[in-house]
């Protein structure tokens, strides 16, 4: 059974179909690529899988239970991660303190008197900051850090929610193609060892032929085209509506 299936999403926004009857399913330790023009429905259909979007017909299963319309607290704490385009951290605290904050809420912790929080899942939180390469810059404010380390800190961030499957939204955008490499490289390394499903989004098609095991296209709410990075490249419905034919050759 894969680990998460979605039958027939539909979602309309007014007169606007963003996502229509789309159906798949993702395994555990699978890295799939979902790509698409601007305005495809890349992003609704990643807010109707971690509950940020109610859909207006179809199902999602995840491990074979229906989380369909869960909210996204809910959902999260099955084991479905997110992270954004923008990476989403707290600039004023430390690089340590911000893995800290994400496993103390992921305990439940959030709400107790614990004392300070820069004493508690220390070691825990060094050994997320040494699965993301980021060991030697603990103690730095997070502000400081340069643009390419910012993403490797959400990676660790969410890595210590310990999701079962990670949506990626845009994960390199703003980066630099060397650090764009290395970091999908990473979290492909990841997905492997730990059995996790990663889905994301990406506009680097370098990048997505790169690592992805399988892409799925979508253009105008539909899923249009499903491969490996060859059978992808090779359908012209792709070229027509993504790639363009010089990208395809």
């Amino acid at each position: 059974m894969s680990l998460l299936r979605a039958h027939n999403l539909r979602k309309d926004y007014g007169g606007v179909r963003a996502v229509a009857d789309m159906s798949f399913a993702v395994d555990a330790g699978d890295m799939v690529a979902l790509i698409g023009p601007n305005g495809a429905g890349k992003s609704t259909c990643f807010g109707i899988l971690n509950g940020q979007v109610r859909p207006d017909a179809g199902q999602v299963l995840f491990d074979g239970i229906d989380i369909t319309a869960w909210p996204a607290r809910r959902v999260a704490r099955l084991g479905i991660g997110r992270s954004f385009q923008i990476a989403q951290t707290f600039g004023s605290m430390s690089v340590r303190e911000n893995i800290q904050m994400a496993l103390i809420a992921r305990r439940g912790f959030v709400w107790r008197f614990i004392g300070p929080a820069r004493a508690l899942f220390v070691e825990p939180a060094d050994a997320l900051l040494a699965q993301v390469g980021l060991e030697h810059v603990g103690d730095r404010a997070c502000a400081t850090l340069a643009y390419g380390d910012l993403k490797r800190l959400e990676l660790a961030v969410a890595l210590a929610n310990q999701p079962r499957l990670l949506l990626m939204d845009e994960p390199t955008a703003g980066m630099a193609a060397a650090d764009r490499v290395d970091l999908m490289t990473l979290v492909r390394r990841i997905a492997r060892e730990q059995r996790c499903a990663v889905l994301f989004t990406e506009h680097d098609m370098d990048i997505v032929f790169a690592v992805a095991d399988r892409i799925m296209v979508m253009d105008r709410g539909l899923l249009i085209a499903e491969g490996d990075a060859a059978t992808v490249r090779a359908n012209p419905a792709v070229r027509a509506a993504y790639l363009g034919e010089d990208d395809a050759t």
